[in-house]
């Protein structure tokens, strides 16, 4: 939803410079991956917590874990890389889908299955509901960015060049996907819609925001934030849409099998990602030289 750019050229003490990008460049190829890294966090996270019977509270645990371990990875690389940017993607799609479990559910039959009556060692959910949790997250979201407003820092992707505002960024991608948990789940087991009615709903919305880019009283920054909040449901939905029985309007495909599938996917389009970015810095090079 943004202007593709290579470098991103920044005014220090009267003097332009140039500083190496570590966020990837918004395009449609950066939109795909998105739903493919948010529909796999929640099959993978529904494999360890329902299928294996890890439980929310452990594998939450577990999973932030893994998100603070790729999130410093993420941090100290000097440039961009789309390894480690979607595997941080990744690890927040998955924490975030049992963070909104443990929030938002409880051992009833009606979130377990096959007659078991808990899932893994500790509380089996705070049982809060979906509206609830979702007020909550949508709270915390907006204290994050107001707390990021009152830094002066940039909103856009596209100029995100400091450690502080990188860290921001990362606060609000992670509420953000465990929000679009919540609101997934709440389309598809609550709403009336179902798995693939849920899927619809939040793909015409996505619609309607792809339409407003050609509004110039709309900014492109706030569409980018409401479509990375959106993007969550809609991996939500669709992974329950692959993984739930055909009795509850889903595919049977199984947690398993599907994470597999979309881990593919996934891994497959960020080779592709990393092949794009090295002909970028090619180019930089190429430009700067003819700069000099």
């Amino acid at each position: 939803m943004e202007k593709p750019e290579i470098l991103t050229d920044l005014d220090v003490a009267g003097t332009n410079r140039y500083v190496m990008k570590k966020l990837p460049e918004v395009t449609l190829a950066f939109w795909i991956m998105k739903i493919a890294a948010t529909t796999l966090g929640e099959t993978a996270g529904d494999l360890f917590a329902q299928t294996l019977k890890l439980g929310y509270f452990l594998t939450t645990i577990a999973l932030f874990v893994v998100f603070v371990v790729t999130l410093v990875v993420q941090l100290r690389s000097k440039r961009y890389n789309p390894f480690f940017y979607w595997t941080v993607i990744l690890s927040t799609s998955m924490a975030g889908t049992t963070m909104s479990d443990f929030m938002n559910r409880d051992a009833s039959g009606k979130y377990l299955t096959g007659g078991a009556t808990s899932l893994g060692w500790g509380p089996q959910g705070l049982g809060m509901g979906y509206p609830t949790g979702a007020a909550i997250l949508i709270s915390l979201l907006i204290a994050i960015f107001i707390a990021w407003k009152c830094t002066g820092l940039t909103f856009s992707i596209r100029d995100i060049v400091t450690f502080r505002a990188e860290a921001l960024f990362w606060s609000a991608i992670l509420v953000s996907n465990t929000l679009g948990t919540s609101m997934g789940d709440f389309l598809s087991d609550s709403s009336g819609l179902g798995y693939a009615g849920g899927a619809l709903l939040v793909a015409g919305v996505l619609a309607v925001l792809v339409g407003l880019m050609r509004v110039p009283a709309v900014p492109n920054v706030l569409l980018f934030w409401i479509a990375f909040v959106l993007t969550r449901p809609l991996g939500a939905t669709a992974g329950d849409f692959l993984t739930k029985p055909l009795a509850k309007g889903g595919l049977d495909l199984g947690t398993a099998g599907s994470s597999a599938v979309l881990l593919a996917i996934l891994i497959g389009l960020m080779g592709y990602a990393h092949v794009q970015e090295r002909r970028n810095t090619v180019a930089r090079d190429e430009a700067l030289t003819e700069a000099s």
